[in-house]
């Protein structure tokens, strides 16, 4: 994803030309009864503008739209969607906010740290309008309740940075027949897309097979700009908006890619593989995407939990014992916080081949939270490393048990 690390956006995708038909769609949501006063004057900007007026907005009103993550992609859109008076919106989240999230997740603030995002985005939509109804899904989205969670919304937005939930997304809305508007953000760069298996692409037409485990860092590993969060999601919002009054010209077929750096959009055609077959039952999709092992379960490592971790750092320093503490986070995360005595080798390098750390002796492997450091551990004792551990929790389990101290990112 984005221009240094997402040119995998040509994964697969079928390109064709501009000359080819493009799909007009009719309204997605019936209008609703006539605005009230009180509406009419706050929402009186659209109802002036020629091609919107009155009956898009009373399509507005009457329609249902379901938001998975009220993080930072879903922050713009889900703001942006109660402020234009969609009658009825829907947060699947199941995370607390934390400190971290205020660079880019603006629903959120100082006060509601610590609380659920799903209730604090709430509180925020409520100041913007109260008119809108809120439903709140304070769970993990899963196969055993897409289905059930979408059922009664007109479509679907995600804005999760994970491609097991956006390939759960695609399937259970081409099940349930509606339309899913996905954006995706790293860094400087951004990418927003319409998906309708009733009536073009899908997700899967994209992307046909998940990247290999970890070769995409999420936004909490890789970094993202604040402001990129903004500019993706208000666009996803743009497109939510469209399909629902049935104005404009949506990106179903298209996928728009934005690169903050050099403030330049480019245009990707995508088009539905004719081979395809229509999507019918959801599958175990972290197996799909190969975070299981071939017998289903997670595949496992050894591991030290941060304790004793300290307890080796400190035999280490008393001459006691030997080892290799390696830190497989980027420069940028090693700069705000570290474990001293770590020694600095993004994972990059150790599983494309560049480093290999001493074979004579136990190596210990820390990341941010567990899951680079597990991708490494894996390599390592595929490679004949039989001493080879990852640190349980990261390095924010160390600072949260061993030097509080210390910030966290």
């Amino acid at each position: 994803m984005g221009r240094r690390i997402a040119e995998g956006i040509d994964w697969g995708m079928s390109v064709f030309s501009a000359s080819e038909d493009t799909v007009i769609l009719p309204p997605l949501v019936e209008p609703a009864g006539e605005l009230t006063h009180e509406e009419a004057l706050r929402y009186s900007r659209h109802l002036i503008i020629p091609e919107f007026g009155m009956v898009a907005q009373r399509r507005l009103k009457n329609a249902r739209v379901l938001v998975i993550g009220a993080g930072g992609l879903g922050s713009p859109v889900l703001l942006y969607l109660a402020a234009a008076g969609v009658g009825s919106l829907g947060i699947v989240d199941d995370d607390v906010v934390e400190l971290s999230n205020l660079q880019r997740q603006v629903i959120h603030g100082v006060g509601n740290i610590g609380g659920t995002k799903a209730e604090s985005a709430r509180q925020s939509l409520s100041e913007v309008n109260p008119l809108v109804e809120v439903q709140l899904f304070p769970e993990r989205l899963t196969a055993g309740n897409a289905l059930e969670i979408f059922a009664g919304y007109d479509l679907v937005v995600d804005g999760t940075d994970n491609f097991a939930t956006r390939y759960l997304v695609n399937d259970a809305a081409a099940i349930r027949g509606i339309p899913y508007v996905w954006g995706s953000i790293l860094r400087f760069d951004g990418q927003v897309s319409v998906f309708w298996e009733k009536h073009g692409p899908g997700y899967r037409d994209l992307y046909p097979e998940a990247p290999p485990p970890g070769s995409v860092p999420s936004c909490a590993e890789g970094g993202v700009l604040g402001v990129l969060c903004a500019q993706i999601g208000s666009v996803m919002a743009n497109e939510v908006i469209k399909l629902i009054t049935g104005i404009g010209r949506t990106l179903l077929g298209r996928v728009l890619v934005f690169d903050a750096l050099d403030m330049s959009w480019r245009e990707v055609r995508v088009r539905r593989d004719p081979r395809a077959l229509p999507t019918t039952e959801l599958v175990d999709y972290d197996a799909f995407c190969g975070l299981l092992a071939a017998d289903g379960t997670a595949e496992p490592v050894s591991t030290v939990t941060v304790d004793e971790l300290a307890v080796l750092l400190g035999q280490r320093a008393a001459g006691g014992t030997n080892f290799s503490l390696l830190d497989v986070r980027e420069p940028g995360e090693y700069d705000v916080v570290r474990i001293e005595g770590a020694e600095l080798v993004p994972k990059d390098r150790i599983l494309g081949g560049e480093y290999s750390p001493a074979a004579d002796r136990p190596v210990y492997v820390h990341c941010k939270a567990g899951s680079r450091s597990v991708d490494v551990v894996r390599y390592l004792a595929q490679h004949g490393y039989e001493r080879v551990y990852s640190v349980e929790g990261g390095i924010v389990e160390w600072v949260h048990r061993i030097e509080p101290h210390k910030p966290v990112y």
